[in-house]
């Protein structure tokens, strides 16, 4: 039924209101100003440098000659639309799904999956942790990402409370047919895994059952655009109950099915749920993805290529720290033999630190290095790394290699 939901939307009349609009600092306000609370954090999102290199790294498919297979910033549009949808049909708010979608990716490292995958093994070895893109994602948009106000100085993005929940909440899978928000206001840093809680909001809800849709039919689309799924053709056409083969798989029909089969289906009783058919098809194309798509044998040999590229940055910055001096031994190292990563690294550690003066910029809130701590620089050099385009990684690369 449509506007269902529209009691538990998240605006002013919600109970959680005070949480949910709530951010760690607060942001300038200005009379002239008509934006709600979420256009603000939307706005602030697309207008970061994280967010606008999402157009350079990979979704599944690297370095694709095409240019119409999906990208990562390709894929945040498409689950911004379909959550824009949902939540439109069931009458919650849209401004607080749009936020969420634009954001909820912005931590994934260069590579996609795979590059998340070689810096959770870095991560482990050396910071006894996993590295994951949810986690990364609420990590940079509240200490790394930084936006220029109108004095020309530099502060954190604080975002609402809602928008930063949908990002660490919105991955993991959904195992049972059913989706509801958890009820506890909590602390976003005590979370060690993902998919540990659900969303705080029924919004966020709507962005995680999205982005489950957003991919699982775009992938097939691109791979067989790429021709990687041809000799498996038949097993999905009999999984989509398709008839002749000749009939066009896309994206588009997927799509409609998964999110009309939803909002009628779902209610505030029982939850965000597809039908039983509904429900057992996407996890059937989901297994079928996994099987033949993401454990090709063709996406096989570049995973060797991303490890060699990313272990070889990481460790040509992890030697050269050396306490108070790191500075002046980064400079001795690299400024010569590899300019681009010199120029580049000091240039982001120049956003926390008065590197003149070996002191951190007292002026941004949250610091979270202390050159000092041995630990608290190998982070700094994964989130250096982890906010890289694919092009740009493999220009340090050959940086680091070239003579």
């Amino acid at each position: 039924m449509k506007n269902l939901f529209k009691y538990y939307a998240a605006n002013q009349n919600h109970p959680n209101w005070e949480n949910i609009s709530r951010r760690k600092k607060a942001l300038p306000t200005s009379p002239e100003d008509i934006r709600s609370v979420f256009d603000r954090d939307y706005t602030r999102i697309i207008h970061c440098n994280a967010y606008k290199r999402l157009k350079h790294k990979t979704q599944v498919f690297f370095s694709p000659e095409s240019d119409h297979i999906c990208t990562r910033s390709e894929h945040v549009a498409h689950v911004e639309s379909i959550s824009y949808t949902i939540a439109s049909y069931l009458g919650l708010n849209t401004e607080l799904t749009k936020a969420i979608s634009v954001a909820h990716d912005i931590g994934h490292s260069p590579f996609g999956h795979a590059g998340e995958k070689i810096l959770s093994m870095i991560s482990q070895r050396d910071l006894e942790c996993t590295f994951w893109h949810e986690k990364n994602g609420l990590e940079f948009v509240e200490y790394i990402e930084l936006l220029e106000n109108k004095e020309k100085f530099k502060d954190n993005l604080s975002l609402t409370y809602a928008v930063r929940d949908g990002i660490i909440s919105h991955c993991g899978e959904i195992d049972e047919n059913a989706i509801k928000p958890r009820q506890e206001y909590i602390d976003l840093s005590t979370y060690t895994k993902p998919n540990q809680y659900a969303p705080y909001t029924w919004e966020g809800c709507v962005v995680k059952i999205s982005d489950k849709i957003s991919y699982i039919g775009r992938d097939i689309e691109d791979a067989i655009s790429l021709g990687i799924i041809d000799e498996h053709l038949n097993e999905l056409y009999k999984l989509l109950h398709y008839d002749l083969p000749e009939k066009k798989i896309n994206n588009t029909a997927i799509i409609n099915y998964l999110v009309c089969d939803l909002v009628k289906n779902s209610s505030p009783d029982k939850g965000l749920c597809f039908s039983e058919e509904a429900f057992d098809l996407l996890n059937q194309i989901k297994a079928f993805n996994y099987r033949n798509i993401y454990y090709s044998d063709r996406l096989q040999p570049s995973i060797k290529y991303f490890e060699l590229i990313l272990n070889e940055i990481y460790n040509t910055l992890k030697s050269c720290y050396d306490k108070e001096n790191t500075i002046t031994t980064l400079k001795n190292r690299l400024s010569k033999i590899s300019p681009k990563l010199y120029d580049s690294f000091l240039g982001f550690l120049s956003n926390y630190y008065d590197l003149g003066n070996r002191k951190q910029l007292k002026l941004i809130n949250d610091i979270i290095f202390d050159f000092n701590n041995e630990k608290d620089f190998y982070k700094c050099i994964i989130y250096y790394i982890s906010g890289m385009t694919d092009k740009f990684a493999i220009e340090i690369y050959n940086d680091i290699i070239g003579f």
